[in-house]
């Protein structure tokens, strides 16, 4: 995990949140650093998955179920949340909730897909969850941006991303 420092120290602000986990593969990740982490999704069997491999790493990872698309609400008590990750997730209207549950202080990592996704061929189904050139530091209006990247990943498939970490002011 690049950001692991960081981490370390917004997680001295409250837990880390992991939004749409699906495996938990981020969650795993920071609970194997010592970490207190909240993975948030909403497929029960996801959830239940990531328990188990957090127990057979001798780690915990506290879960949540709900539907972020649903309601566009994270059930989480506003300003609570040192860090916050969301890989490979985009809903827009979660935003203003996403900035709410960070402490101030708190850090936000955000990596996504955006359009120039397109050509690589696997893709979100739904256009909607893409992003457009620079869009993503601009649906956090109330965060400091530490670090922007937009472009294509490393990895074997190749994957146009957008990456930002930010920060909740104090």
């Amino acid at each position: 995990m690049a950001r692991l420092p960081a981490l370390r120290e917004a997680a001295r602000l409250g837990p880390i949140l992991d939004l749409a986990c699906g495996r938990g593969r981020q969650s795993l990740r920071a609970a194997e650093a010592c970490l207190p982490v909240i993975g948030l999704d909403r497929s029960r069997a996801f959830l239940s998955e990531l328990g188990s491999r957090a127990e057979a790493a001798g780690t915990r990872v506290d879960r949540v179920r709900c539907d972020l698309e649903a309601s566009a609400e994270i059930p989480i008590r506003e300003a609570s949340c040192g860090g916050i990750l969301v890989y490979r997730f985009l809903f827009r209207p979660l935003a203003p909730a996403i900035e709410a549950a960070l402490a101030p202080g708190g850090l936000l990592l955000y990596e996504t897909f955006t359009k120039d996704q397109q050509p690589f061929g696997h893709v979100p189904k739904n256009p909607a969850f893409l992003l457009a050139s620079g869009e993503l530091p601009t649906l956090f209006p109330g965060l400091e941006v530490i670090e922007y990247a937009e472009g294509t990943d490393e990895t074997e498939h190749g994957n146009a991303v957008a990456q930002l970490t930010a920060r909740k002011p104090g």
